[in-house]
């Protein structure tokens, strides 16, 4: 039941993000379905939705839902050079190669795709702007800034950034480029000029062309094999004759050394080799001619030839797939393990459940038959029931003998006893790689919570500045309460005060906690920071520290203004006090 439940599920998802893309264009569908089905799913519990058909629901009756959920979705991470050493490198091996390689009247073409709120592009104009001078820079370099995005390129196309934002670039670097504007700064009028923001989806629509740079950084790792194939074909495609591919830490670009020359993998750099650009990107997979070298040979003839040549070459479980997507052989043993039968050749290969579980096949036949060479699947995972079963898969293209491919050849190989530790160590990593993005996703959020909270009210800043005035020899203890007096955050220096470490105290009420401190002489005074919603003046309460030593401990109570509401405690002994 609970298989059928988890089918059910992902034929809603994949219903949703057609949904999506028919009504407004949004085309989800070359996701990873792991992220992309986390990320909606949260959507869906802060509007309280229990399936994806009651979420669809939602969006047809609510327009202003479309934006939250997108907003949701493209989690927009940038920064004025970001990954340091990465611009580094592409300032001082990438850039003089580009020029040198560029007549002194040529334009420079550059596209920074997927660039969020902007700081890519403008870093990559004050980059350009350093090399040559600014004046060379404005008259040459044309910089294409695109995103699925629109709040994201409104706030991009404004060049508004606050002064945190700047704290990257040198004093000079943001005296010559940015002028202050209120609490924010804007970037150069002149230079803003030559950066053309405009929505641009890198799955479906045409690609910039002739371009001497693409700089795509941390974009490719949201979608699945097939869809960054078919980019890296738009983006081979863009790119001039030994122009320069910049992508970011997260992706790596393997099994296209033909296309591709390595500047440092490291850097994620890479140069498209000379030659010719091959055919334009494609929506969908070009169809291969099949030849068997006689072109007299009947129906018949042909599926006899293919099924001798491919049951000889593989004992095991073996399907194979003709150049026009079909399913042509399907061999005793894999019919006997994959629960196919003989009525599935013919088929479309895509139709059958084995083209894509254990492991996407259609993207690396797609890559066999292109680099007409062997690829290799170790240790995919198969789950039937509650059994778990691994294959080496391996993916081989089979030529006629008149040169020309006749089918690829896909044979399974069961590894299940050998694999089983790495079968348990995978599943380990998987989590740790998701939780790493959840807790990514969750620190950023947060950042920007904090820099809202920074900036919205000058009463924090008078407040910050109070404390900062009491708080001279020792950390002050910070704790923050949720709206039931549960204590959320407990930080080192009340764990040094009162000798509570976090794991004592997370989620007990506050005013049950036995410690130091009389907590209940706080009462009165957090109930009416929480009714007001305003910073109360400071109490002093004699209390006993972490050792025993009487202390005045300095209370501070401030709202906590972020969700569903709470308060910060600030704790400070008195300078004459101790505390070690």
């Amino acid at each position: 039941m609970g298989e059928a439940r988890d089918v059910e599920a992902d034929e809603e998802l994949e219903e949703l993000l057609g949904f999506l893309r028919d009504a407004r264009g949004f085309d989800f569908t070359g996701y990873k379905r792991s992220s992309l089905g986390r990320r909606i799913r949260k959507r869906m519990a802060d509007v309280e939705a229990d399936t994806y058909a009651d979420y669809r629901d939602r969006l047809e009756t609510n327009a202003d839902e479309f934006n939250a959920l997108f907003n949701t979705i493209l989690i927009n991470v940038t920064s004025f050079f970001r990954d340091p050493d990465a611009w580094t490198f592409l300032q001082r091996e990438v850039v003089p190669e580009l020029l040198a390689d560029t007549g002194s009247d040529e334009e420079i073409r550059v596209w920074s795709a997927g660039c969020s709120s902007g700081e890519e592009a403008y870093s990559l104009a004050i980059m350009f702007a350093e090399a040559m001078g600014v004046e060379e820079a404005l008259n040459r370099v044309k910089i294409y800034a695109t995103d699925v995005d629109e709040e994201a390129l409104r706030d991009a196309r404004s060049g508004l950034y606050t002064a945190k934002s700047l704290e990257p670039l040198s004093p000079e670097l943001r005296e010559t480029y940015f002028e202050q504007n209120g609490t924010r700064f804007n970037f150069r009028t002149d230079l803003r000029r030559r950066v053309i923001f405009g929505r641009h989806d890198i799955t479906r629509d045409a690609p910039i062309s002739r371009l001497d740079l693409l700089v795509c950084r941390n974009a490719l790792m949201y979608f699945n094999v097939e869809a960054q194939r078919q980019i890296i074909d738009r983006f081979h495609f863009a790119l001039r004759e030994r122009g320069f591919l910049f992508l970011g830490k997260a992706e790596m670009l393997l099994n296209d050394a033909e296309r591709f020359e390595v500047l440092s993998m490291r850097q994620r750099a890479f140069r498209r080799r000379p030659g010719e650009a091959g055919p334009p990107y494609h929506s969908a997979p070009a169809k291969i001619r099949v030849g068997l070298g006689s072109e007299k040979l009947t129906t018949a003839a042909r599926s006899r030839q293919l099924r001798d040549l491919i049951l000889d070459a593989n004992p095991a479980p073996a399907i194979a797939v003709d150049g026009e997507g079909t399913a042509v052989l399907i061999n005793s043993q894999a019919r006997a393990q994959f629960g196919l039968t003989s009525n599935d050749i013919g088929r479309p290969f895509q139709d059958l459940e084995i083209s894509y579980r254990p492991v996407e096949l259609r993207s690396l036949i797609e890559q066999a038959t292109h680099e007409r060479r062997t690829l290799r699947v170790n240790g995919a995972e198969r789950r039937v029931g509650e059994e778990i079963q691994y294959f080496d898969i391996l993916i081989q293209p089979l030529m006629g003998s008149n040169g020309l491919l006749a089918a690829t050849n896909i044979t399974f190989t069961d590894v299940t006893v050998s694999t089983q530790l790495k079968a348990e160590n995978k599943r380990v990593r998987e989590d740790l790689e998701t939780a790493y993005e959840e807790l990514q996703s969750t620190n950023e959020e947060l950042e920007t919570m904090n820099e809202e909270m920074r900036t919205r009210t000058e009463e924090l800043d008078e407040a910050r500045a109070f404390l900062e005035g009491v708080v001279t020899s020792i950390a002050a203890g910070v704790v923050v309460l949720d709206k039931d007096l549960k204590v959320k955050s407990w930080n080192r220096g009340a764990m040094d005060m009162w000798g509570l470490r976090p794991d004592e105290v997370i989620d007990e009420p506050f005013f049950s906690l036995d410690f130091g401190l009389p907590t209940e002489m706080l009462r009165p005074a957090v109930e009416k920071c929480l009714e007001s919603g305003k910073r109360t003046a400071p109490s002093r309460i004699s209390a006993v520290n972490r050792i025993g030593r009487p202390i005045t401990c300095n209370v501070l109570c401030s709202p906590f203004d972020r969700h569903n509401g709470g308060v910060v405690l600030l704790l400070e002994a008195d300078r004459n006090d101790g505390n070690d």
